[in-house]
């Protein structure tokens, strides 16, 4: 993870929320503070997914296309195992940073690819994109179960709409708030920060 420390804003109240964009290799992550209905960027930063030293990690089906589909999970593993210590790692740090002054994290929101028949996609390039859509969700999930916090899983289909419903708001209104935060953050503010920001927003909001 990429610690922006110095960006921590502090609020009236201690309560925050992560929000997480899965996406291969990485996760883009927002924490919000404030009152839910109108929350506040405490953090953004971007979560490294990959060991370094182990250069599989970055795209771990990509390797194993040339074996026949029921091989594919066990071919995995390992690395599959090394991506979630990575995230179980970052984790607590984020954890240990955001404690350290004075917050106490509601959960965790994770925006990312659904679950799906991998089995049915005939195409061995395009089922290791999916799969590892699925792998890199579910490392943030393990991460924060691990580290002790509770998560809620968003999918990264429709989840506008979707998020708009459980926010109870004018659609259009959510979205301008969305906008709004950028004001207190450096760029890039885009879809992937605004996904993981509203993921943070339904949690915050409860």
């Amino acid at each position: 993870m990429r610690s922006q420390i110095n960006n921590l804003r502090y609020t009236t109240t201690n309560l925050v929320s992560i929000g997480l964009r899965a996406k291969t290799g990485r996760a883009i992550a927002v924490v919000l503070g404030g009152s839910p209905e109108s929350p506040v960027v405490i953090l953004k930063t971007e979560i490294k997914l990959i060991d370094p030293k182990y250069p599989a990690t970055a795209q771990p089906y990509h390797g194993v296309m040339e074996l026949p589909w029921p091989e594919w999970s066990g071919a995995v593993s390992k690395a599959a195992k090394a991506i979630e210590g990575v995230a179980t790692k970052a984790f607590a740090k984020m954890i240990e940073e955001l404690r350290a002054h004075g917050h106490r994290i509601a959960g965790v929101g994770v925006v990312g690819a659904p679950e799906r028949d991998l089995a049915r996609i005939g195409n061995p390039h395009i089922r290791a994109h999916a799969a590892e859509g699925i792998l890199f969700r579910r490392v943030l999930e393990l991460g924060a179960g691990t580290n002790g916090l509770k998560s809620r899983t968003f999918s990264d289909r429709d989840f506008e709409k979707v998020a708009s419903a459980k926010l109870s708001g004018n659609h259009s209104k959510i979205k301008q708030r969305l906008a709004n935060l950028r004001q207190a953050v450096s760029p890039p503010w885009r879809a992937d920060e605004k996904a993981a920001a509203m993921a943070a927003w339904i949690v915050l909001h409860g």
